[in-house]
């Protein structure tokens, strides 16, 4: 298409140019010529009756002499620039203004003719055989008792109309020459704000078919041609960062599986060669159970992800007790809590909050969120788990005063595998999903779930759920 698109855009204008000016040269070229004489035989038309109905019709009342209508047709024929003649319907000339009166030498029209002419009241031609160039001969009648008694005939050399024709033609070549000179002007804009354009969309595509999601284009436009390279970009690069994250997601998934693999096959072979005696087994068996854990869980959560993903998810939408699914899924971390000194303040709303939801989902959120809370947590510090009313909206929030999230990772905590390096020592045994699986739940629900941390004083995470209908 690039290659061919202007070419044939260029080929469509000489075209059209080449036919405007055979059209000009032929159907306009006639037209004129036809409109030329139309408007000189009406002229001529409106002298001859003129002269017709007075001069001529008192020449043949005899109410006028001879030398009289000469005078008049010659001052006739010198305004028109023609000759004028009065004839007879047997062909003799009667008064010529092209020649003295001489009535002793009468002129006759060999095979004169006009009443085949029909309702034209002019011919063109040498006027039977009068003249030696083609000539407009517009007569009429000169009647007398519902009787033709002669003809008065004004003559005009054709190639004076021949001439003003070719000078309007003239114009007409002129005008649309200066027409398709100004429609360049199109053709500029054309290769300005189309071809140019779609030249670089076309490129950018080639390479992005190619696998270079990478590739920068710009196209200065705010029209449909500028928002379809900008959305072709935008799509680029979506895809160029679903294709990082992908990457991303097998080097952390192979990195996550390799590690307790590593660990769990090491730790049985060094009890197969005896590396490790036997009394030791139930110790390390106790790691490969561990790890193994580690693994069912990295998978399970993995599974959970790829269905939250799944487009057209069903959720099982119930009216379920918020409040009563905190104090249940708090309770199985109460044995954890008491290990590291650390409190959970619930300050809940009511005795009773009922939302719409899917029960099992937000549970697990909670459960994310307090085990994260749990696990970046101090000593001896306090976790506070609320729930508050508002616009028709439960907003909880799960806070915690552990050692934060640096602010240049607060928008990378909801990638797949993702861990800030403050929180590497403390979660060995994370996968990294957790947040994502959350994030993914709540957006299920059509709902927000935000952050709120400051390094090393704590991290407090909000999400909302709907208030059930009465």
């Amino acid at each position: 298409m690039k290659k061919t698109m202007y070419a044939k855009f260029i080929g469509a204008y000489l075209i059209f140019a080449f036919f405007g000016f055979l059209i000009v040269a032929t159907f306009v070229s006639t037209l004129i010529s036809k409109q030329v004489v139309a408007r000189e035989v009406d002229s001529l038309y409106r002298e001859a009756s003129g002269i017709a109905d007075t001069y001529a019709t008192d020449l043949y009342n005899s109410t006028t002499s001879l030398e009289q209508v000469k005078n008049e047709i010659d001052m006739v024929a010198s305004y028109t620039f023609g000759t004028v003649q009065i004839i007879n319907p047997s062909g003799l000339v009667v008064v010529d203004s092209s020649a003295d009166v001489d009535v002793s030498n009468p002129v006759t029209i060999e095979n004169f003719d006009l009443s085949g002419e029909g309702k034209t009241f002019y011919t063109t031609g040498d006027f039977f055989g009068t003249f030696g160039e083609e000539m407009l001969s517009v007569y009429a009648p000169i009647t007398m008792n519902y009787k033709v008694q002669g003809y008065v005939v004004i003559h005009k050399s054709m190639k004076e109309m021949d001439v003003f024709a070719s000078k309007l033609l003239n114009i007409s070549y002129l005008t649309l020459a200066i027409l398709f000179l100004l429609s360049m002007i199109i053709l500029i804009f054309f290769t300005e704000i189309v071809y140019r354009p779609l030249k670089k969309i076309t490129k950018a595509t080639e390479q992005y078919a190619s696998g270079n999601l990478h590739y920068q284009f710009q196209v200065d436009s705010t029209d449909e041609m500028g928002y379809l390279a900008a959305s072709l970009s935008y799509m680029a690069g979506v895809l160029a960062r679903g294709e990082d994250d992908q990457k991303r997601l097998v080097a952390n998934v192979s990195h996550d599986f390799r590690s307790p693999l590593t660990s769990i096959k090491g730790y049985l072979e060094a009890m197969m060669d005896g590396t490790i005696p036997e009394e030791l087994y139930p110790k390390y068996l106790g790691i490969v159970r561990d790890e193994s854990d580690r693994l069912i869980k990295l998978t399970n959560n993995l599974l959970t992800l790829n269905n939250l993903n799944t487009e057209g998810m069903i959720l099982d939408l119930t009216d379920f007790d918020i409040n009563d699914v905190i104090r249940k899924t708090v309770a199985t971390f109460e044995g954890t809590c008491r290990g590291k000194r650390i409190s959970l303040n619930l300050v809940l709303t009511g005795e009773e909050l009922k939302v719409r939801g899917d029960l099992g989902k937000i549970q697990q959120v909670l459960y994310n969120l307090l085990d994260n809370a749990i696990k970046f947590s101090n000593k001896d510090s306090v976790i506070k788990i609320e729930t508050k009313e508002k616009h028709n909206k439960v907003f909880v929030s799960v806070k915690d005063n552990g050692i934060g999230i640096p602010k240049e990772s607060l928008n990378q905590i909801w990638d797949r595998f993702y861990k800030t390096d403050l929180s590497r020592g403390k979660d060995k045994k994370g996968t990294g999903l957790g947040l994502s699986i959350t994030r993914e739940i709540i957006r299920a629900h059509g709902e927000n779930i935000n952050v709120i941390s400051t390094e090393g004083e704590g991290t407090e995470f909000i999400f909302t759920i709907p208030l059930a209908e009465e």
